[in-house]
């Protein structure tokens, strides 16, 4: 029997981060941000409240908690995807309206789970111990409707009576003072209560010393490995991987307010915002992994990266640039290969298919070129098992993408982490969404740390390459008012 569930929308200007804040109750509320909201695909943003259950799995092992409990392990030889079917299946919900999500979980995959999925070596040197896979569901979501300015609260009566739990949520978001987008932007975080930092402009009014950030590898050793994988290429391995390194740095600030910094610096369709069990993860990823809605799947590749121009001729001129580069459009190319052959594990045949093709695509500071594939699923086939057969994505690991895997594990100096995993929802109706983990800030015991990297060919130009990960971090260490050591 599908669950009954009860809904309230009404119109506001409020900003959707202002709204988070307004409901938002400590750890395990994650909002997904679509901050950059001119693009067609930016339509909506998704806060979960009042999680009934969590679950994680790490150490080989699943463990989960309802409500305010601990975590309890429940054994080490259940499978993740199994798990995340049986708990949709069991809240499993009709939606009839235009909405994205009702209810669901929210949560990630770690590209380090990937690995275990492909029984990949990972490199010994880990950033940060956090799960490889969190998943938190909700007994109630707040829905911004960008286009129309509205917003929905759902409740599905799990927790509490769903009527009564909607009402709260309703009168708590319309008993606030509204603030339109651009007054929020130019607003001081403090006109909601700071959870985390007392006396808030006192601290903010303190001169501390900009942090800097550091890779494991100098600029020469991440020159030198890019050529080692180019090597790899000559030889047959493989036709492209991805190259990544990680700056880490001291954390001095407050997690929720460097996320509000984020998306002001560097707005994107599929960013988010997860407080979880002892660490936060801030995204601003320009990339959707992978979306399902009834029944259809949609992902979209990127790759190919200019920085942006200094002035408008020169802007023009970068994306003239990309738009016209045969190696990027090679990488692409592949890439969509990789994505369609995935496709067709879970599709129905003769569905799969390339719908759009080297777009450029602006943000900001970068220019993307990407792709647009999409299928139908096969009978019985679940969002769940489309991740399973998907994950983790082409454009963060190579083609082919075990053996890219393999040779690019061996040649980085840590685990990514959740860096280029990926962070979305599986909604009780059978729908899903989900990004790739990029442009993204992982914070746990008083440091960051930032993942950069990008898809590295035999026409590659290391120095280029090297070039190209500093530019993907630009926005993220203007966010955090740090900067980096070469």
């Amino acid at each position: 029997m599908a669950v009954q569930f009860h809904i309230k929308t009404f119109s506001t200007p409020s900003d959707a981060f202002y709204i988070y804040k307004l409901v938002e109750n400590g750890k395990d509320c994650i909002f997904l941000d679509s901050s950059k909201r001119e693009l067609p695909y930016g339509g909506y943003s998704i806060i979960g409240v009042n999680p009934f259950l969590t679950v994680k799995y790490e150490n080989n092992c699943v463990y989960e908690k309802a409500g305010g409990e601990s975590f309890s392990p429940l054994g080490t030889n259940i499978n993740v995807f199994d798990y995340l079917k049986e708990k949709i299946q069991k809240y499993k919900l009709n939606n009839s309206t235009d909405l994205p999500f009702i209810g669901g979980a929210i949560g990630y995959f770690s590209y380090d789970f990937g690995c275990r999925l492909k029984n990949i070596k990972m490199p010994a040197k880990q950033i940060a111990s956090i799960p490889e896979v969190y998943f938190v569901f909700y007994d109630n979501a707040v829905i911004i409707d960008h286009s129309t300015k509205k917003v929905s609260v759902t409740g599905l009566g799990i927790l509490q009576d769903s009527e009564k739990s909607v009402d709260a949520l309703v009168t708590l978001i319309k008993n606030n003072k509204f603030i339109k987008n651009n007054e929020f932007n130019n607003k001081c975080a403090g006109n909601v209560e700071n959870k985390y930092i007392k006396n808030k402009q006192e601290v903010f009014e303190k001169a501390v010393p900009k942090p800097f950030f550091k890779s494991p590898f100098s600029k020469v050793e991440y020159l030198e490995a890019v050529k080692e994988l180019q090597h790899y290429i000559r030889k047959g391995d493989i036709y492209l991987a991805n190259m990544t390194h990680t700056f880490s740095g001291v954390f001095q600030n407050n997690p929720q307010d460097t996320y509000e910094n984020l998306r002001k610096v560097n707005p994107a369709p599929f960013s988010a915002f997860l407080p979880l069990d002892g660490f936060y993860v801030l995204c601003s990823s320009p990339e959707r992994f992978l979306k399902v809605k009834n029944g259809i799947v949609e992902t979209r590749p990127i790759k190919g990266t200019i920085p942006r121009g200094q002035t408008p001729n020169e802007d023009e001129i970068n994306r003239r640039t990309l738009e016209n580069s045969e190696k990027d459009k090679s990488e692409l190319a592949m890439i969509v290969e990789l994505e369609k052959n995935d496709l067709k594990k879970v599709c129905k045949e003769d569905t799969v298919r390339t719908v759009e093709l080297f777009k450029v695509e602006s943000f900001a500071t970068v220019f993307h070129l990407v792709a647009t594939i999409t299928g139908i699923l096969k009978d019985g086939c679940t969002s769940v098992d489309c991740m399973k057969a998907m994950f983790p994505g082409g454009s963060i690991t190579g083609a082919p993408k075990l053996r890219s895997m393999d040779i690019i594990s061996g040649l980085e100096r840590n685990q990514r982490n959740i860096y280029t995993g990926s962070i979305g929802y599986f909604g009780f109706d059978g729908n899903a969404d989900f990004n790739v983990v990029i442009r993204s800030i992982l914070i746990k015991d008083k440091y960051a740390h930032i993942g950069v990297g990008g898809g590295i060919t035999s026409q590659s130009d290391p120095m280029w390459e090297y070039n190209e990960t500093i530019a993907k971090a630009i926005a993220l260490f203007k966010s955090l008012n740090a900067d980096y050591l070469i």
